[in-house]
């Protein structure tokens, strides 16, 4: 309801108790005490009144804000996989060295430095880790966990898993809001001018578009990505519409 309409039906509600009881003063509160009713019959009206004004007042819905030692929003249940030896020693998204034996990991949209609890669902085995890089970019994915990470709950003879994932808060720069740079990600390629052909095919109907190397020991990736939103939910909704031209894409927090 709104803060109008509840003061309309707050008013009207008042009214016509007035209009049914017998007793009660008149509107200016300065009478009260001039008034010949007993002291428990105004006693009476007071609370009354009290409560009608109250249960009137419009209420006031309070987020958590999204910074440091404050509660997140995150919980999301999919596949989890790790990655290891091919990319060890290689640049994170976030400009760190990849170690694959600290407790890091990637995933596609949750700010850098934010703790996230992964349980293991199929043997109920939990870890915590920190997000530092991007992915994973598999259809079906929610996370990418380092090799000590997979090991904690169990994950590396099978390399994958079905987990829960719960962020849990931040260590110190991670981001403050939830608004950032994302993008979203429509392929991939491993010949640089298949990359770049699409991508001038992308960019006569699509904004921002532009080719993005990843590497690792082996292999060098074109990934062609396209438009810089606010928000996750802006690009969410953009990608509905690239949905209509066959196109499958990953969200991105680019920053």
């Amino acid at each position: 309801m709104g803060k109008t309409e509840r003061n309309a039906e707050c008013g009207l509600r008042i009214a016509e108790w007035e209009k049914s009881s017998s007793y009660l003063v008149p509107r200016s509160f300065g009478l009260w005490s001039f008034s010949p009713l007993p002291t428990l019959r105004l006693i009476f009206v007071f609370l009354v009144l009290v409560f009608l004004l109250t249960s009137c007042a419009p209420r006031k819905i309070i987020h958590p804000p999204y910074e440091p030692g404050k509660e997140i929003r995150y919980r999301e249940t999919g596949i989890a996989s790790w990655y290891g030896e091919d990319f060890h020693g290689r640049k994170t998204a976030n400009g760190e060295t990849y170690d694959m034996h600290a407790m890091t990991a990637a995933h596609r949209t949750l700010s850098f430095n934010t703790r996230v609890r992964v349980t293991n669902l199929d043997n109920g085995r939990k870890t915590e880790l920190r997000i530092n890089d991007r992915g994973p970019f598999v259809p079906g994915r929610i996370i990418d966990l380092s090799r000590s990470g997979a090991k904690e709950i169990e994950m590396l003879g099978p390399g994958t898993a079905k987990v829960l994932v719960e962020a849990v808060g931040f260590v110190p720069g991670a981001a403050q809001s939830i608004e950032g740079t994302y993008s979203i990600q429509v392929g991939a390629f491993l010949e640089r001018e298949n990359a770049y052909r699409f991508r001038d095919d992308l960019a006569k109907r699509h904004p921002n578009v532009r080719v993005v190397l990843w590497e690792t020991h082996t292999k060098r990736f074109y990934r062609v990505r396209l438009g810089a939103f606010r928000t996750e939910d802006q690009a969410r909704r953009y990608d509905g519409n690239l949905k209509r031209e066959n196109l499958a894409g990953f969200i991105v927090r680019e920053d």
